[in-house]
């Protein structure tokens, strides 16, 4: 059995047909399929130690050795430490959280810098404290001719009075691939905090808070074969720090001082099984035996895989007239995601034709809303394909074929302004 088998065997969605077509995933971006073993890690928690969390047996006290082994999946994903790891509905309601509490201490003539690259749960949020703190925002540009964040107008619009620069480590729209880091120095010599969402990009690209130069980072396990679930990593002493809204009952110690409530138990422990999953992809190359070291030569593997496949895709569509794709070609700093459209054709009626065929791809602006209006499709959207783990050459080809038959049977422009 190859490796590509090997990992499809974990997933039994890979069996389901369409019209007798069996179904080819490209929905990852917004959403990966799950393994078996991430199910089993929910089922099992349901079944077998289903309580809340901190009191006096057995179940209980399994809840809480299930919250703490998900802290520490997720401080091995992103480089840091499991008491700055904390659990939320989503990364949007995490974001919102912080924002608003990182926002009172803001007040007319502070600055937030947000990008236009960005996923608008990354944007939104910091905009709501222009109308209720008088907070200035301030909008780097994209080009969006090569899709990608212009990083001297990002220089441009930090000063002395920005206090956080929000910025997407990768385009979800575009697989766009940002330098956080470089981005983050500048934002650091201005005094400002950096608030990273890697939604997108930790699918892809192993994180490491400390080397983006991240004060906070978000991550959304269900892009990563888990479940749905927020996780956000912070700065200790920053969490420490944040004015929150809380209950009188509720912990006030880092990190659950950051969460609401009772937990999704079940999800983290879905999380947690998901890390584990893509910590036996590696080959073990580095000889490192701890989760991280097997994380990072997993994410190596992933990484060959995803650009080879990448750039059958790009070419393949790129040989078709009539279609147009956007962003980064192969071999620049991008994840194995595409954003097309087809001329002539509705993306929504493209996605629905493409699906009758088993292939599932994702269509419209997906919360990227600047991004979509500044190419030009800001009316209809576009479409979207994403290669994962488990996507194959003959996958990539289905699609190529199908996006062919479409795009020779249209006629017309589907671009708006």
């Amino acid at each position: 059995m190859t490796a590509i088998d090997r990992i499809r065997s974990r997933f039994p969605s890979l069996a389901r047909e369409v019209n007798g077509h069996r179904v080819a995933y490209f929905d990852g971006p917004g959403g990966t399929q799950v393994p078996v073993s991430v199910a089993n890690a929910v089922r099992g928690y349901l079944l077998d130690h289903n309580a809340n969390e901190g009191w006096n047996y057995p179940t209980s006290r399994e809840t809480d050795d299930v919250l703490h082994a998900g802290r520490a999946a997720m401080a091995d994903l992103l480089g840091g430490r499991p008491d700055e790891i904390a659990f939320g509905q989503n990364m949007t309601t995490l974001t919102l959280r912080v924002s608003r509490a990182l926002g009172l201490r803001m007040g007319p003539g502070d600055e937030v810098v947000v990008t236009e690259l960005d996923h608008h749960a990354n944007v939104d949020p910091w905009k709501g404290l222009e109308r209720e703190r008088g907070v200035t925002i301030r909008v780097a540009r994209m080009d969006p001719e090569t899709g990608t964040l212009d990083l001297d107008d990002l220089e441009s619009k930090l000063g002395a009075r920005t206090r956080v620069l929000a910025i997407g480590a990768a385009s979800n729209a575009l697989g766009t691939v940002t330098d956080v880091a470089a981005a983050a120095e500048r934002a650091r010599a201005a005094g400002a905090l950096v608030y990273v969402d890697a939604v997108h990009y930790a699918p892809h690209t192993l994180p490491d808070v400390a080397a983006l130069g991240a004060d906070f980072l978000v991550v959304s396990p269900y892009k990563f074969y888990g479940p749905h679930l927020g996780a956000i990593w912070g700065r200790s002493a920053l969490l420490e720090e944040l004015e929150l809204p809380r209950v009188e009952s509720s912990p006030a110690s880092v990190p659950e001082r950051i969460e609401t409530g009772t937990l999704s138990y079940e999800a983290i422990a879905g999380a947690t099984a998901a890390v584990d999953f893509l910590a036996e992809l590696g080959g073990g190359v580095s000889g490192g035996s701890g989760r991280r070291a097997r994380l990072a030569d997993a994410y190596a593997t992933l990484r060959d895989r995803g650009e080879a496949l990448f750039e059958r895709l790009w070419d393949g569509m790129n040989a078709i007239d009539g279609v147009i794709t956007f962003g980064v070609e192969p071999g620049g700093p991008r994840t194995p995601t595409l954003g097309f459209a087809i001329e002539g054709v509705d993306p929504r009626e493209a996605a629905g034709a493409l699906g009758e065929k088993g292939i599932f791809v994702t269509h419209g602006d997906f919360y990227a809303t600047t991004v979509i209006r500044r190419l030009g499709y800001g009316g209809r959207g576009i479409l979207r394909a994403g290669c994962a783990a488990y996507t194959t050459e003959a996958e990539v080809d289905r699609l190529v074929e199908e996006v062919r038959g479409l795009a020779e049977g249209s006629t017309g422009n589907a671009k708006t302004d």
